[in-house]
Parts: structure tokens; sequence; C-alpha cells
């Protein structure tokens, strides 16, 4: 086809080369279904059926003031008059420079140099190596260093190096072949426990302690995400337990890397999740929300301690051996920086916080439903999950495919949402409403009784 016939592709077509053509992230092209969004406004989303749809998961967690935001369309388009792409692997821009100090007085006390990459799990990967190499140049170099730890049931990328440390069997199984060995802590979901939730906290921690102390001289870092583990099934930490890894890190020695590509820029009511507890990571990851889900980047924020591990003469070979073409490019800079502005002059968090308490008050109507076992839900985030048996929570076998089935059922109502299993994800845009909040929920859970209505 010449590129004349590709702009005039029927609808009819465009799905045709969407089915045969496009390879969907974490989709099983036999069978699929198109869905082609042709332009989007504020929580909605419209296609190119012309159907009107609320964005109940902020198009993948990302996009956290709303589609098509004036403020951060004319960032773009000023910068765009004036250069699209500068590299910087030798050169730099205004606006990277500007995003980066941006970060730094924003993120957690001590994180003062920022390594810009195209999404999260490169930014995982940058940390990750940025630990290993860190310990190596050490004045006495402690190359034993070369294992990570990681919690249970941790999602923290689809690279080879973050896939290594996570820990969702479904997903990374297939891989094992390729992957580095990782030091697994127990992932702090009681869901399916007896532990008492008050006694959760002091539990976990007093075994993380174990485990990491047994391999303290062989470990880099541990990688957490910080109070919600998402793809895990949106598990929410026990109270204070973050603040307990860092505590026992720094005790042990071991860098901590915070994993805030989800949580970052608001999700959990604060900037960052590290917030919750007054943690000070030493490596900090960023994404998603960074650009306000305009583009791709992401950061990776590291203390002066790290920075300086590597600087020496050429000949020392000291460099972080890592790069990105596109590595703070100045289009992806002004959304970013656009992006930020907009907490200040919409006083976003502020402005959440209500919205945060509507939404959480309205997910326990879903409690009522037979099939939902478990809610589990942290500023504005939530993920209420599908068993068999409420009494026993014994889950649904997962190819029989109900948390998708429900999606469906909430798509063809005009609410789209993506499931993690069985695990109903919602997350919306902050420019959400309050009859928003209530279209999102509402037709959540006429989804999941549709779905069962036949077997009750």
């Amino acid at each position: 086809m010449t590129n004349s016939s590709l702009s005039k592709l029927s609808v009819d077509q465009l799905k045709l080369l969407d089915q045969n053509v496009v390879w969907h992230s974490f989709s099983q092209m036999q069978g699929y279904q198109p869905l082609i969004i042709e332009r989007a406004d504020g929580c909605w989303l419209y296609d190119i059926d012309g159907r009107k749809l609320l964005d109940g998961v902020s198009n993948m967690w990302c996009n956290v003031h709303g589609h098509n935001h004036p403020h951060i369309n004319q960032a773009l388009r000023d910068q765009i008059d004036n250069v699209a792409h500068i590299t910087t692997l030798g050169l730099s821009h205004p606006n990277t420079i500007r995003l980066a100090q941006n970060l730094v007085e924003i993120t957690p006390a001590g994180l003062n140099h920022v390594f810009f990459s195209s999404d999260g799990a490169s930014a995982v990967e940058v940390a990750l190596k940025m630990a290993f190499q860190h310990w190596c140049q050490q004045s006495n170099p402690q190359t034993s260093r070369r294992k990570f730890a990681a919690l249970g049931n941790a999602y923290h990328g689809d690279t080879i190096g973050s896939v290594s440390v996570g820990g969702i069997e479904h997903f990374h199984q297939k891989f094992d072949p390729l992957l580095f060995e990782c030091v697994r802590l127990p992932g702090p979901n009681i869901y399916r426990t007896e532990l008492d939730p008050a006694n959760a906290t002091e539990f976990f921690a007093q075994r993380y302690r174990e485990i990491l102390k047994q391999h303290q001289n062989e470990l880099a870092a541990l990688i957490v995400e910080p109070i919600i583990q998402g793809a895990a099934g949106m598990i929410v930490h026990p109270p204070g337990l973050l603040h307990q890894l860092r505590e026992i890190t720094r005790e042990l020695g071991i860098l901590l890397i915070a994993d805030e590509v989800a949580v970052g820029f608001g999700r959990t009511g604060q900037m960052f999740a590290c917030e919750v507890e007054d943690v000070e990571p030493d490596i900090m990851c960023l994404g998603k929300g960074l650009t306000g889900g305009y583009l791709p980047m992401s950061a990776t924020v590291a203390s002066t301690e790290i920075w300086n591990s590597f600087l020496g003469d050429h000949g020392e070979a000291k460099t972080l051996f890592h790069g990105h073409t596109y590595s703070g490019n100045p289009l992806c800079a002004a959304a970013a920086i656009a992006s930020l502005e907009l907490f200040e002059l919409e006083d976003t968090l502020n402005r959440l916080k209500p919205k945060i308490e509507y939404f959480q008050r309205r997910l326990n109507d879903l409690l009522d439903v037979k099939q939902v076992g478990d809610i589990r839900k942290f500023g504005f985030v939530a993920g209420v999950e599908l068993v068999q048996d409420k009494t026993t929570h014994e889950p649904f076998d997962w190819t029989t495919h109900r948390g998708r089935n429900v999606c469906q059922r909430a798509l063809e109502n005009g609410v789209w949402l993506r499931p993690l299993g069985d695990v109903i994800v919602l997350m919306p845009p902050f420019c959400v409403d309050q009859a928003e909040i209530d279209l999102l929920i509402d037709t959540a859970k006429s989804a999941i009784e549709a779905e069962f209505e036949a077997e009750t």
C-alpha cells in the first residue's frame, strides 16, 4: 500500500490490519478483537465506531490529569517548533536539565542525580546496573554483591533484568533459563492466610530481616514496589512495612531501590508512595505518570553516594555504560514539566483527597456481590478480586477468564477496564468527577453480577 492509500483505510480495513499486523502487548493475537481509539478528552475515549468509553484504568495507569489537557498540549506545541530531539549522549537540552532539577526537588531527600530512559522497565534495568556497579567501584570493591532481593509476585517490567527480579509465575516462568538468580522474599499478601492483620507488619519484617541477613554480603540491593504491588493484583502492604524495609536495608548495608513506576505521581494520595511512610530510598525508578501519560519517558534517580562511585578518570572505566537514543528527549521533557506544573496550578493532590474518600467509600458497595472476595484499595487505586467461594477464598481457574469476561461486559456498557487475571483494576484519571466515579463502580458491579447471574 502507498502512504496515500493507507491514509484512506476504512474502519474494517483498520481492524483487519490491527488483528494481523500490530502485535499487541500481553494479548493473545488469535481471536484478538480490535478496540481502536481515535481521540480522547478528559476521562473519555472515543473509538472509530463512535462509542464513548470511560477510561477506568488511566490507559495502563499512566494518564494522570486526563487526556487532551490544554496545558500539556500547549507545552508540546511550543517545543516542537524548536527541536524534537537532542540526544543526551554528549548533548543536552534546557528542558532535560529543568526536568532533572525538578525531579531532584520533589523526590525524597538525597536523590540528587537523574538518568532518563524511555519506559519503566528500562528505569529498573538502569537501577540494577547502577547498584551492581556501585559496589564494584568502592575503594574496597565488593564484587560478591551480585544478587538482588525482591518480593514474591513482584512486577518490575519485561526486560530480562527486570523480569529476573519479577516474581509473577504466569508472566515470567517461560523465561527462567534466561534469568539471573534473585533472593525472593515472601509477598506480603495476607488474604489467603490466617495471619492477623494487626501482626502482619512485624511478621513480614522479621522474616525479611532473617532472609536479607542470611544473604547480606552477596546482595547489591533490595527492589520493592512501595505500598502497592500493582501487577500482583493491587496488593496493599501492611502499614509500616516499607519503613521497616528501609530500616533493615540500612542496618544491613543493602541498597534500597524503590520502583515507583506505577505508584508515583499522586496515585497513593502523595506525590510518591515513599512519602506515605517517610522513606528515602537509595534509588527511585519513575515512569508512567511522569509525562502525564502523554509520551514514553522514565527516570532513575540516584543518591549522591551512588553518583560519586561512578566518578573517576576515563582510564578507570567507572562510566555507567548504559544509554538510550531518546534519553531525556525534549518533547517528553516538555510534557513532564507541564504535568508537574499542573500539580501546582490545579492543586491536584489536595483536590484529590475528597475524590479518594468518595472512591473508597463507593467501593464498599461491591462487597455485597457474592463473587467479590477482596477489595484492596489505597489512594486512587483499587483491585477487586473475584473468587469462587467468599468463605474459603477459593480462586477461579485462571483459564476461565472471569476477569476478562467482566471487563468485556463493562466495555459493552461504556467503561473500559483491563483485569489482572481475576482482579478487576479500577484506577481512573485524577480529573474524574463524582458522577464518573459512580459510573465506574456501578458498571463494574453490574458487570460482575451479570457474569455470574446464571450461576447464583
